[in-house]
């Protein structure tokens, strides 16, 4: 199909008129780079997206306490009440859908701030008691030292590890914080390590300004007993968050003598739920993408067609002589498809590298910089695969109705033809 011969010969059909194969190209050219930019410009809305969920799992669940909504066992509604260290037990021994269980507590509530000292330098930081699988559900990179482990919980260490903003402020640009001491209300915490959050958004800021110590030494140093703050959890890769989520509450409500349908009672967010839900959200905009996308390529793909009609319209008497000399009818059909075919994948071609060279310009361009919940945009290799192979596909379609039109043409009339 695609012989040497028979190419030039297309080369030389479409290279007489070059305005009008010029204009036809175009359309075909436009249709794929509107294609490829809002493919690229959605993938770069889901990486936002996607990047604000980067520190922390994306089938985790945080649990709190409120006040109760019903009045349950002879106790009345509104009444207040802490998790216990008791229950990290009954909800690992109860539920073994469970996969991680990280309790936490913070001074002075969530996002609650204290002043921290280091010399004559000081800063409003948070300050959270945690365990050391607290890592696998705040994701972040460790820059210096190291993590909490569990002989800081066992032997309570005074030790702890730093926000990259905490680092900023109370050391300088060129010291090593690793092994130095900081105070927190009169408590002196030695730094183990150094941490940074590889994302953006508000939740980002906050753990860069956050001091994180074992959760056994943030209960003696600051007289919290055995109460926990909140609870962070993940599923099993096999079971879903809601599940877990579920059964955990009904631990801890039989627990603390919460009536069972109190549904206000333990308050909670599930990250599954709100990734999935931006993930079938995101879904649906690529479909709309290819659907609008495809939609732009076809109005370019029927004006190859119309031109085609036109061009085989034009060739009747060169038809007619062919056939008159031999030619079969598969060989004119074929010689009308390769014509068609080379007009839109050439035209395609040039307009898929032009939105690709768009989508890299636009990420150098932003690159480094605070975009919010635009990120990275730009096209996988099988998406720009899958757009050109449509467009070879649109384009054998685009000539099978000219190819039909030139073999249904009777060498006679053809000859007669002025």
């Amino acid at each position: 199909m695609f012989d040497r011969d028979r190419i030039d010969e297309v080369l030389q059909t479409l290279g007489k008129n070059k305005l009008r194969t010029a204009l036809t190209s175009f359309g075909v050219f436009w249709g794929i780079f509107m294609l490829i930019v809002m493919l690229g410009s959605g993938q770069g809305l889901r990486n936002g997206v996607t990047r604000s969920f980067g520190g922390n799992a994306t089938n985790a669940v945080y649990m709190w306490t409120q006040s109760t909504t019903k009045p349950y066992k002879g106790l009345p509604r509104g009444r207040s009440f802490n998790f216990l260290e008791d229950d990290i037990k009954a909800i690992k021994d109860n539920v073994p859908e469970l996969d991680v269980l990280a309790p936490s507590a913070q001074l002075g509530g969530y996002r609650g701030e204290n002043n921290v000292s280091r010399g004559t330098k000081t800063g409003p930081f948070s300050v959270r008691g945690d365990f050391p699988d607290n890592r696998f559900i705040q994701i972040f990179k460790i820059t210096s030292g190291r993590y909490l482990n569990e002989l800081d919980i066992k032997e309570k260490r005074k030790v702890c590890v730093i926000g990259q903003r905490v680092q900023e402020i109370l050391f300088t640009k060129d010291e090593d914080p690793i092994g130095q001491f900081i105070q927190v209300n009169g408590t002196y915490f030695k730094v183990i390590g150094a941490i940074t959050v590889e994302k953006a958004g508000d939740e980002a800021e906050e753990k860069m300004q956050t001091i994180y110590i074992p959760f056994s030494t943030f209960q003696q140093a600051f007289n919290w007993g055995g109460k926990i703050g909140w609870f962070s959890l993940t599923a099993k890769p096999q079971y879903a968050a809601s599940l877990v989520e579920e059964k955990v509450k009904k631990v801890l409500a039989q627990r603390h003598r919460i009536a069972p349908d109190d549904a206000g009672a333990i308050g909670s967010w599930n990250s599954e739920k709100e990734f999935s839900k931006i993930q079938g959200l995101f879904s649906g905009i690529s479909a709309l993408v290819w659907v609008v996308g495809i939609g732009t390529l076809m109005a370019g793909v029927i004006g190859v067609s119309n031109i085609m009609l036109i061009i085989v319209r034009e060739r009747t008497r060169e038809i007619g002589v062919r056939r008159a000399l031999g030619a079969t009818p598969a060989s004119i059909f074929t010689q009308v498809i390769t014509e068609s075919v080379i007009l839109t994948s050439f035209a395609g071609y040039f307009g898929l590298i032009a939105g690709v060279f768009l989508m890299e310009g636009i990420n150098a361009a932003i690159e480094g910089q605070d975009t919010g919940m635009f990120y990275q945009p730009g096209v996988h290799l099988d998406i720009a695969l899958k757009a050109l192979g449509i467009l070879i596909v649109c384009g054998a379609l685009a000539g099978i109705i000219p190819a039909r039109k030139a073999v249904s043409i009777s060498p006679v009339e053809a000859l007669r033809w002025e």
